[in-house]
């Protein structure tokens, strides 16, 4: 595995808190960006000389278009006194503890000796960060008392710090608490797996729906399979085993030129069909109904529950949001059916708590 390491210098803090900072490092004789983890690797200072992992940037891939802080020159970083035994980023050098809501010291260990079901809980699961706040949008508009908590796996980004959206949505009270499960870290609960984040959001945060998607950035090689994005239908798999309500939230685009992302994209297709084993509901904007493309493409996974959301009525909540919506660089304006999509599923979860109401199951 190649990995390119390179010296710079601290030249300005942009933006910091306890979880991140964002910065403007030197290298050479150029200025670039870079983002820096406190918990991983202490508090950068101006003039600091630092150790960058250039690798994303190097080859042209996303990660922000940043360089990321692997450590900091002549300094010995001691992280704050914590406490758990399970550790995340296993056997790599950032390797650190968390204590985690399944362990002996959690105060929350014996829920998991006794708690096996959600009982119900509607679970949106999708398969892109830039989902997360219409999702949210959506839910909220329906249900301004409901509680809906994010579950980041560590399909992509690993640090839920790297997320600007997550802050924003929690500082707007659109989002109610956060779970890292698997190998993401820094959400207010850290679990082993999908499985007891589910029960964590139910029993613990006292969550009325939750939603499961990635961070930022997306895993794809152009292949059927070659995707982290097929974790869709193994935690809606896992959704059904725990007794929730599983809600499978589309991809959809008319915006994309790649061909295998038109319509619904390859990516959803192959996780609804190949790799979810229950039916789920899956919502989807009522204006899309007479999309040819989409009518073809549904009868791939007319075992689901289709549901045709009027999502027209609702669109000035995204128009007006005051989240960035992005997705591969796209706006709502120039991709509104991606948006609009999440926003049928939040609004989707708040029907199945009682509130609204939508289309009759469209037969496929």
């Amino acid at each position: 595995m190649d990995c390119w390491v390179v010296q710079g210098q601290v030249i300005e803090i942009v933006k910091a808190d306890h979880r991140k900072q964002e910065l403007r490092v030197k290298i050479g004789n150029n200025e670039e960006k870079a983002v820096n983890f406190p918990e991983l690797t202490g508090t950068c200072e101006h003039g600091d000389q630092v150790l960058l992992n250039t690798t994303a940037v190097t080859l042209e891939l996303g990660s922000g278009g940043t360089h990321f802080v692997m450590g900091i020159v002549g300094r010995d970083y001691q992280p704050e006194a914590g406490s758990g035994h399970i550790m995340k980023l296993r056997y790599t050098p950032s390797q650190g503890r968390v204590l985690s809501v399944e362990e002996h010291d959690s105060p929350y260990h014996d829920i998991f000796n006794t708690e096996s079901s959600i009982e119900g809980m509607p679970v949106i699961v999708g398969s892109l960060h830039s989902m997360l706040a219409p999702v949210c949008i959506g839910f909220k508009h329906l249900v301004p008392g409901g509680k809906i908590v994010y579950l980041m796996s560590d399909g992509a980004a690993l640090p839920l710090a790297f997320s600007n959206q997550v802050a924003l949505l929690l500082e707007l009270g659109l989002l109610d608490d956060t779970i890292t499960f698997n190998h993401a870290f820094g959400g207010s609960f850290e679990a082993v797996n999908v499985y007891t984040a589910l029960l964590t959001a139910k029993h613990v945060c006292q969550a009325d729906a939750a939603v499961i998607l990635m961070g930022p950035g997306v895993v794809g090689t152009g292949t059927t399979w070659g995707t982290t994005a097929l974790e869709q239908g193994i935690y809606l798999n896992a959704v059904h085993t725990l007794g929730g309500q599983g809600i499978g939230l589309v991809r959809v685009s008319f915006a994309d030129q790649r061909q295998r992302h038109q319509g619904i994209s390859h990516h959803s297709l192959t996780a609804l069909t190949k790799i979810c084993e229950h039916p789920c509901f899956v919502p989807l904007p009522q204006p899309l109904k007479d999309e040819q493309i989409i009518q073809t493409q549904l009868q791939q996974i007319k075992h689901h529950q289709i549901k045709w959301v009027d999502t027209a009525q609702y669109r000035s909540l995204l128009s007006g949001a005051q989240v960035p919506l992005t997705t591969m660089g796209r706006n709502f304006n120039a991709d509104p059916f991606f948006f609009e999509s999440a926003l049928a599923a939040g609004l989707y979860a708040g029907c199945l708590l009682g509130h609204g109401a939508i289309h009759p199951r469209f037969e496929t």
